[in-house]
């Protein structure tokens, strides 16, 4: 049948998820960082995913797709019944952490100081209320596992986004400068491994920080492959 369905344009999508978290029907997911529409017969067409879109990546279009089918929708509600649409995996959250993370931590027991959900840049969106008036770090993947005590020394008290520009196979500039001009940054860590292709997720980082048009503290620290700090 012909009828009203929305349209994602991959182009200008850039990952946030805020698509995905806003389809109650669950017809949005995120795949390989994209928002897509993966079951046409669950979108409605009512569009509670445009508003949203910090890109204008989805617009209506009338064309040849499935009815929509209330009762499978009902379904896969009553099936996940906390999954209110879009990946589970990439919803936001904030973490606040007990009165004894800090007493675990003096007596040598490792916690976590990660301060929301998503944490990987192609993941996090652009636009989130734990960005605001917080200590940025970028950090790339491997230092987490190279640095055996991120989470005390650079974690703690920042909001920590992660990536890592070789595998993700991306400019994460973009996706940076929309991060710190559109909220309120007040400093920014870059944590990289000493090796070249790191130098992507730093160049990306500097290049949002000046296209960004923002005076912000920043800072560049390097960890060597076994786990030193080297500057």
């Amino acid at each position: 049948m012909i009828r009203k369905i929305i349209h994602i344009d991959e182009d200008k999508c850039n990952g946030c998820g805020l698509c995905a978290s806003a389809c109650h029907e669950g017809a949005i997911e995120m795949v390989n960082g994209k928002a897509k529409l993966v079951r046409e017969n669950f979108c409605d067409g009512f569009g509670d995913c445009l508003p949203g879109c910090p890109t204008g990546a989805i617009t209506f279009e009338e064309r040849e797709a499935p009815a929509y089918d209330e009762a499978a929708v009902k379904a896969s509600k009553e099936a996940h019944p906390h999954h209110e649409g879009g990946c589970p995996g990439s919803r936001m959250m904030q973490f606040t952490h007990s009165e004894e993370t800090p007493a675990l931590a003096a007596v040598g027991n490792p916690v976590s100081r990660l301060a929301q959900w998503p944490c990987q840049i192609k993941l996090v969106p652009t636009q989130a209320p734990f960005f605001d008036g917080a200590k940025l770090l970028i950090a790339a993947d491997c230092t987490a596992y190279a640095y055996a005590n991120l989470h005390e020394e650079f974690m703690r008290c920042k909001v920590t986004i992660i990536g890592c520009p070789k595998l993700d196979a991306v400019d994460y500039t973009e996706k940076l400068t929309e991060i710190i001009k559109t909220n309120d940054i007040k400093s920014v860590t870059i944590v990289r491994m000493e090796v070249p292709c790191c130098g992507g997720l730093q160049r990306a980082a500097q290049n949002a920080l000046q296209a960004s048009g923002k005076f912000i503290p920043w800072q560049v620290v390097t960890i060597s492959r076994d786990g030193r700090i080297l500057d």
